[in-house]
């Protein structure tokens, strides 16, 4: 007890503040942690008793201040002197703030080669590799979202054997094995490589401890469907279908929509029809209704198609347009209306009406021709059924479908007054029928008629772009060019994606030798129609117009991958290397067109001068038979045969060649020519003959010529001689290469009666 009593020093026995340092030590809780007796009270019932006086007595060092000793009063203190503590009793220095101590020491880091923090760290991975493959697929990336989706697999299987290792197996994260499972099988699915997606659904589906896999055996079913193994597809179909609550309607209907389609492709139609039947019980809507038309159309059922028919007008839209119609003046409500006219949601709207409207018409093109006696009666019958439901501006439109139809059936009379009947409509259906009546009348040489309605579907309609484009078709044919580039302008200024007007001014300025902007705009028109075969041809025309050949080579070999058993286009090719000097590439391009096409004559005529050229006589004569063939009624054609024949050789076939063409062109000039100089070869008694003949047709052919200088005919164009007939006089165009203006080559020269005359025998008809 005497060990807290500390006795003031001898020489300082007047110190008034001796004493004011000590203090009972039961105040003093920094020692708490370190007294025996205070944490077994904590720890037991002990610390909630009172304290004894023994126990208390026994804790005093010292009386307490403000206690009554002896008699005496000790003065009241303070528990603890301020500033002045045990520890500055020990040396320590001054420091209430504790600042001494520094700042506190960092947290112990987490140890990373644990195995818990390794499988947190591989969980992480596996689900950005699961990310990174569905982000992937979804920019079009196909190949590396299947490596993406293969590494995930890989990393996870990793992952499970670890998380078995330490932890139970109940610990293991399911949902992440099913979700990199189903990424994968779907990866699979999108590169066609089906075998492994089936195998890979077939995982998760035979897993039990995966809830609600069953539903996946509508992707197998989708696969199988892909494959075209149908009775497979139902199989899983309906599986998928068991294992759908009734509840979830909407799932069940689209799988039964599945079924539907499956059977229909399976020819099936009966079966087909079961299911969309059902559908259009349970929950109408405008697929199951279309298909369910066309199923009964497949199987002929007239009146099973039109109460389908019926159904498919009955499916309800679910779009309110009044929504759209401001009902006051409030400016708030005007601002509401005009903000969701064009929003997403008015958007879809759209596209539904959209999607209904083409359903229906469609269905009515399909089956009006077959529900009636006529297709007049079945069109009128859908009309009717249009009329009287919510889709009446369709009626028009069907009209307008029947009128077309009278069209491809060349019904002109019926399909104009059709029109003309229509043309007393609204102002939508009057521009449309004007525009189809422009049309008709445009495609009849009646420009006058044809510029009339389309100044009737213009005025109906002023945005209209097929009523544009019809009036500049009209201008066009007048030649005024520059007031239909105008109408095509305005066309292409109502609707950007009018393909027909940007042709169209694309050969206005081709007639107006403005071939730069036509290039520009038939390769804007490339950009929208990738392979169509006539921009390509109109590109290629426009570069051969600006002297650059190879261009116009390059785009024609682009038409022949689009079309390559066009005749036409090859013919062309074979005219544009043959101006460039490449005869073998020229003959190769002109035998492919002879090939799909026989009877062009300007071919004929190239690929049997070609033959002359390299000498292979026998083989020019079967092209110039087939132009005489052809042209009977052309001389030429024979003289070349004979020629060839001659030629090679045979003199004797080449004779009875002359001699046959002389018995169909008794006055042909040239081939007595020939006839008197083969006998005088061959001594033979006729060419006396045949040399009276031509001496009497020369005189003839003098006598024409004397009248035709004089004058008497009275006109300078009834000439004696006939190019290529059967007169007498007739004399040659140019039989080695076609008749289109080209420049000539070294290889050719033209052939005229000045040839016949002065070469020698076997000299005719042959290049230099």
């Amino acid at each position: 007890m005497m060990q807290n009593v500390h006795l003031a020093p001898e020489t300082d026995e007047d110190d008034l503040y001796s004493g004011y340092n000590d203090y009972n030590p039961i105040y003093d809780i920094e020692e708490l942690e370190n007294d025996a007796a205070f944490q077994q009270a904590v720890r037991t019932s002990h610390g909630r008793r009172p304290p004894s006086k023994t126990s208390l007595a026994s804790s005093i060092g010292r009386p307490m201040t403000g206690a009554i000793q002896d008699g005496v009063t000790r003065p009241m203190t303070a528990v603890r002197a301020a500033g002045f503590t045990k520890a500055a009793l020990r040396g320590s220095a001054f420091d209430p703030l504790g600042q001494s101590r520094g700042p506190a020491p960092p947290l112990e880091a987490k140890k990373k080669d644990s195995p818990e923090e390794k499988i947190k760290q591989l969980e992480k991975e596996v689900n950005e590799l699961v990310e990174e493959s569905c982000i992937a697929s979804s920019c079009g990336d196909l190949k590396l979202a299947l490596e993406k989706a293969k590494d995930a697999g890989r990393k996870e299987r990793v992952l499970v054997r670890q998380r078995e290792q330490v932890t139970t197996p109940e610990n293991i994260n399911l949902d992440l094995t099913y979700s990199v499972l189903f990424n994968l099988a779907s990866q699979y699915s999108v590169n066609e490589m089906y075998a492994e997606a089936l195998n890979t659904y077939q995982v998760i589906v035979k897993n039990k401890m995966f809830s609600n896999a069953g539903i996946l055996k509508m992707n197998m079913g989708n696969i199988y469907l892909k494959q075209r193994n149908y009775s497979k597809a139902i199989k899983f179909y309906r599986m998928a279908l068991d294992q759908v609550p009734s509840v979830n309607k909407q799932m069940r209907i689209k799988i039964m929509q599945n079924i539907g389609v499956t059977f229909i492709q399976a020819g099936q139609y009966s079966d087909a029809i079961n299911s969309y039947e059902h559908i259009m019980s349970m929950a109408p809507n405008l697929k199951a209704g279309y298909n369910l038309t066309i199923c009964y159309f497949a199987v002929g059922d007239r009146e099973k198609m039109k109460k389908a028919f019926q159904k498919l007008i009955a499916v309800p839209l679910e779009i309110d347009e009044d929504k759209y119609i401001s009902p006051s003046d409030d400016p708030h409500t005007n601002l509401v209306t005009e903000a969701i006219k064009n929003d997403h949601l008015r958007q879809m709207e759209r596209e539904r009406k959209a999607m209904a409207e083409k359903y229906i018409m469609t269905s009515a093109k399909l089956i009006a021709p077959v529900i009636e006696t006529s297709f007049a009666a079945g069109y009128d019958w859908c009309v009717e059924v249009v009329k009287a439901s919510q889709y009446v501006e369709l009626a028009n439109d069907l009209e307008i479908n029947k009128a077309v139809t009278y069209l491809r059936q060349k019904d002109y009379n019926q399909a104009v007054e059709i029109l003309k009947m229509l043309e007393k409509k609204d102002s939508r259906v009057k521009s449309a029928a004007a525009t189809n009546l422009s049309a008709l009348y445009y495609m009849g040489k009646d420009f006058a008629q044809a510029s009339s309605y389309a100044d009737i579907a213009v005025n109906s309609d002023r945005y209209n772009p097929a009523a544009l484009t019809n009036k500049g078709n009209t201008v066009f044919a007048n030649g005024d060019y520059e007031k239909a580039a105008e109408f095509y302008k305005e066309a292409l200024r109502n609707d950007s994606s009018c393909t027909e007007a940007l042709y169209n001014i694309g050969l206005t300025y081709e007639k107006l030798n403005r071939l730069d902007e036509a290039l520009d705009c038939f390769l804007k028109l490339h950009a929208i129609l990738r392979n169509s075969a006539e921009v390509l041809y109109q590109i290629a025309n426009i570069y051969e117009l600006m002297e650059n050949p190879s261009q116009a080579i390059e785009w024609l070999m682009q038409v022949v991958s689009v079309v390559p058993t066009d005749p036409q286009v090859l013919s062309k090719l074979g005219e544009l290397y043959d101006h460039e000097g490449d005869k073998s590439q020229a003959f190769q391009y002109y035998y492919e067109s002879y090939r799909y096409f026989p009877c062009n004559i300007e071919v004929i005529e190239w690929l049997g001068a070609y033959y002359i050229d390299t000498q292979f006589w026998e083989k020019a004569i079967q092209y110039f038979e087939r132009a005489s063939l052809i042209q009977p009624t052309q001389v030429k054609w024979q003289l070349m045969v004979a020629s060839c024949f001659r030629r090679s050789g045979n003199y004797q076939k080449a004779l009875d060649t002359y001699k046959d063409t002389h018995r169909k062109f008794p006055e042909n000039v040239e081939c007595l020519r020939f006839l008197v100089r083969l006998c005088t070869d061959l001594g033979l008694k006729d060419a006396q003959e045949y040399a009276r003949k031509l001496k009497r047709l020369e005189k003839m052919k003098e006598i024409r010529e004397q009248r035709i200088k004089s004058g008497r005919d009275g006109s300078g164009g009834s000439r004696g001689k006939r190019e290529g007939s059967a007169s007498g006089d007739a004399s040659y165009v140019d039989p080695l290469g076609p008749q289109i203006e080209r420049p000539k080559t070294a290889a050719k020269k033209r052939i005229d009666e000045d040839d016949f005359a002065d070469e020698e025998l076997g000299d005719d008809l042959l290049p230099e």
